[in-house]
């Protein structure tokens, strides 16, 4: 992977409070849409796009949890193991696009990466 010039006084993220615009909007997106697939997430130095939005597509469960997410509502958190990871793809990616972002419980699943 590389390590472009923008990363290099970038520390981690371990707070919602400590992440960028965008990457606070992107989570509070997740957690509004807690089931869904974020399609063609745009990113510019590792930073998500988010003018215009991905496209979106819900997950609705019969008989499940389909609102968002308790945390959607808090300033302040501490990020999941799943958010991190996330947040490190999207600094290696740096310039480029993520084909699908898959969202359950409001977290961040899995992605898919053309080759």
């Amino acid at each position: 992977m590389r390590n472009p010039s923008y990363l290099l006084n970038r520390e981690p993220a371990s707070t919602k409070q400590s992440l960028s615009p965008a990457r606070r909007r992107l989570i509070e997106l997740f957690q509004e849409w807690n089931f869904a697939r974020f399609e063609r997430l745009s990113l510019r130095q590792g930073e998500p796009v988010l003018d215009p939005l991905p496209r979106i597509v819900r997950e609705h469960k019969f008989g499940g949890e389909n609102g968002p997410r308790p945390e959607a509502r808090l300033e302040d958190f501490i990020l999941k193991p799943q958010v991190v990871d996330l947040f490190k793809l999207l600094d290696e990616i740096g310039d480029g696009t993520i084909d699908v972002i898959v969202i359950k419980h409001g977290l961040p699943f899995s992605c898919e990466l053309a080759a």
